[in-house]
């Protein structure tokens, strides 16, 4: 009777924890979908003060997460992700200038699943890996994750130049957050053949989703060497939300230096963008909340699960589920026509 009880125990627990797990993912996914669309409309410039001000609104939501949580031991480690997350960030509007914000974030998005995915899986840069009960199909999920990263490289864009007027440029005004829509833009983007601009944007976008999914691994790190004897890091919280305060507080600072090196570059004459501060505040707010559900999800379901559900995103698995089916459907119907 007692170890029915026990079983019974158990089972009702793993439920629970794959339930809030999944909870969490699907708001991450929904959060991060649409936590730019209060800043849509609003001119961002370069893009450094609005990520400046995206970032202030991103450590005051931790804050309040570390006041929650009563104030976890703080590991000066786990800030080394946010400086990790932020720098691969700076990337994104030269990305955007370069070969658009379409294909790099597929670029960006598809590196990301698989540097968290094998960082988690095989163990890299210090961290204990994770077994997967069926690892034919965690296999086949990454294999195909690489395949469309190789394919979106052949994918042809077209990104307009400044000077193109916006009438002409209706989707990258609308698409596009971070880039200037000023006519005097002398970015050095601008200068480029289209042939740089491709090697460099998509170089970039590979950089930065790679910086994006190692952004977990000082936080893993911690609570695996928490669980060993010896280490200075023994007994540290099992509890990926008791992080997330130190983690935020590495995207503030770095951000915050990037800002400040920005303006000495500009000669203390950044681009400043008053309509962008409220709206980007708001989606500050909105990405924080987004990436403490990916902490939970990363600690109730493992980083080895949460981040290709995550980073691929549930709308984005059934959108592509469906092209697949039509692409199919229409081969074969061509290759049956003829016999």
């Amino acid at each position: 009777m007692n170890v029915w009880k026990a079983s019974n125990t158990f089972n009702s627990s793993n439920g629970t924890d794959l339930a809030v797990g999944f909870t969490s993912s699907v708001v991450a996914v929904l959060l991060f979908g649409t936590n730019f669309v209060p800043v849509k409309k609003f001119d961002t410039g370069d893009g450094m003060f609005f990520q400046w001000i995206l970032c202030a609104s991103i450590w005051m939501v931790s804050l309040v997460v570390n006041l929650i949580q009563n104030c976890p031991r703080f590991w000066p480690l786990a800030m080394l992700g946010g400086f990790v997350w932020a720098t691969g960030n700076v990337t994104v509007v030269p990305i955007v200038k370069t070969i658009g914000l379409a294909l790099g974030l597929l670029i960006w998005a598809s590196f990301n699943l698989l540097t968290g995915w094998a960082s988690s899986r095989f163990g890299w840069f210090g961290i204990d890996p994770e077994e997967v009960s069926r690892p034919i199909l965690n296999y086949i999920g990454a294999g195909l994750s690489l395949l469309s990263a190789i394919i979106f490289f052949f994918v042809k864009t077209e990104v307009q130049s400044s000077s193109v007027s916006l009438e002409r440029t209706p989707l990258l005004r609308e698409s596009s957050i971070n880039v200037s829509e000023n006519n005097s833009d002398d970015s050095w983007v601008n200068r480029l053949s289209p042939t740089r601009k491709r090697v460099i944007g998509c170089s970039l976008a590979v950089v930065s989703g790679i910086l994006y999914g190692s952004s977990f691994v000082p936080v893993l790190y911690i609570k695996d060497h928490g669980r060993r004897n010896g280490t200075i890091y023994t007994g540290a919280s099992q509890f990926d939300l008791d992080y997330v305060f130190a983690h935020f507080s590495g995207i503030f600072l770095t951000s915050t230096i990037y800002f400040l090196t920005y303006c000495a570059v500009r000669k203390n004459k950044p681009h400043v963008y008053p309509q962008a501060i409220l709206p980007g505040f708001v989606s500050g707010v909105l990405w924080a909340i987004a990436n403490c559900c990916w902490f939970m999800a990363n600690h109730y379901l493992s980083a080895v699960v949460s981040f290709p559900i995550i980073t691929a995103g549930l709308k984005n698995y059934l959108l592509l589920t469906v092209a697949f089916c039509i692409i199919l459907a229409g081969s074969l119907s061509t290759a049956f026509s003829k016999v």
